[in-house]
């Protein structure tokens, strides 16, 4: 009976919220952060729709979101937090830092100080001779390997029993010997091979990769990872306000923990829209945004990976369309619909619970994407 009662005041306090919410909704605050404004109403989203989430969020149908944030066509729509999130709450993003390291990379590239996608990788490192696992095919490792995740690398996040696995990584002291260290990886019968695989390479999400495309931009620029960032990315973007991590040798971690506040992150989401874009200022060509947006392997049966970046599949008005995506644990998404001009952030603190991933994805589609204009 108790329990019967307790369940009817999580209802009853729901209903509540929802109904004080309704109609309440307010365009996000103009700040002097570069970001402009619009009236969700007035661009003919369905607000209805849209805000119905936060009674969800409210009785913890969803739980550990700690902000939304829309942006149509350039401007702010929408901006809400929730369970002590705030807009100067730097979030820990997690493994959506690899996307930002793709930008990085292609900053790099831009100013001609890599190469190019197809620069080899045991080339940035030859003072760490000598390797262990030596094998010839190492030699060929390229970034676009690392950006791909289909290096041959034997390196899987998602098996515990990987010689490359993150976890056994971050109990080492030299991160990037860990890396360059590890062996070939063979193929299981069940596996496909690069030469089976879509777009001819084999996934294996490795973020021990991430690390060391992250450790490639820092020695091809000559100084740390964040300080590059920042010259290169945030402060273009009018961000002052971040936190980047480094391994225990002092080397930038681009494969993950990176944190920004959810508006900026939105900006970050922009610039991919916009071609390289921020008011009117090209931050990263738009050239490296159309590769790196580009499909060049297949991570999954329902999405592909272009560098760094994911690519999902929504319905959209009855039409799979495809998004691509910042992705890190814990739900943290920033998605993009460059052809809807759509940026979404949803952060979320539901680390390493299986529940995260679905929900931030299911909170994009039934509530972002149908509320669209």
């Amino acid at each position: 009976m108790v329990s019967v009662f307790r369940s009817l005041i999580v209802i009853a306090l729901a209903m509540s919220f929802a109904l004080a919410h309704a109609g309440n909704y307010h365009p996000p605050e103009k700040l002097d952060d570069g970001w402009a404004v619009a009236d969700a109403t007035a661009q003919g989203w369905n607000v209805a729709t849209l805000t119905s989430v936060e009674a969800k969020i409210a009785d913890a149908s969803y739980k550990n979101i700690s902000s939304i944030v829309i942006a149509d066509h350039g401007k702010l729509v929408y901006e809400a937090y929730f369970n002590d999130g705030n807009r100067d709450l730097l979030n820990d993003v997690r493994s959506a830092t690899k996307s930002v390291t793709a930008l990085l990379a292609g900053a790099a590239i831009d100013r001609g100080l890599i190469s190019g996608v197809d620069a080899k990788v045991y080339a940035f490192f030859a003072d760490r001779q000598p390797f262990l696992h030596p094998d010839p095919r190492k030699q060929n490792f390229t970034l676009e390997d690392l950006l791909t995740m289909s290096s041959l690398w034997e390196c899987n996040d998602e098996n515990e029993f990987s010689s490359g696995n993150e976890e056994r990584m971050y109990v080492t002291e030299n991160w990037l010997q860990f890396a360059l260290d590890l062996p070939i990886k063979g193929f299981a019968p069940w596996m496909s091979k690069p030469k089976d695989s879509p777009f001819g390479r084999a996934f294996s999400y490795c973020t021990a990769g991430s690390y060391v495309a992250g450790a490639i931009v820092e020695h091809a620029v000559h100084k740390p990872l964040a300080t590059f960032a920042g010259e290169a990315l945030e402060q273009p973007l009018g961000i002052n306000k971040v936190q980047w991590n480094t391994s225990p040798e002092g080397i930038g971690m681009g494969g993950g923990g990176t944190r920004y506040r959810s508006r900026d992150l939105a900006k970050i989401g922009q610039l991919a829209v916009d071609g390289g874009r921020w008011h009117d200022k090209q931050v990263i060509s738009q050239k490296w945004i159309q590769a790196m947006l580009t499909p060049h392997a297949r991570a999954r049966e329902d999405a592909e990976y272009g560098y760094f970046w994911w690519r999902f599949h929504f319905p959209i008005k009855g039409v799979d369309t495809a998004v691509w995506a910042m992705s890190g644990n814990g739900g943290n998404y920033v998605f993009v619909l460059p052809q809807k001009q759509l940026v979404a952030v949803v952060t979320s603190k539901a680390y390493n619970q299986r529940y995260a991933h679905p929900q931030s994805q299911e909170i994009f589609r039934d509530y972002i994407l149908k509320a669209l204009p």
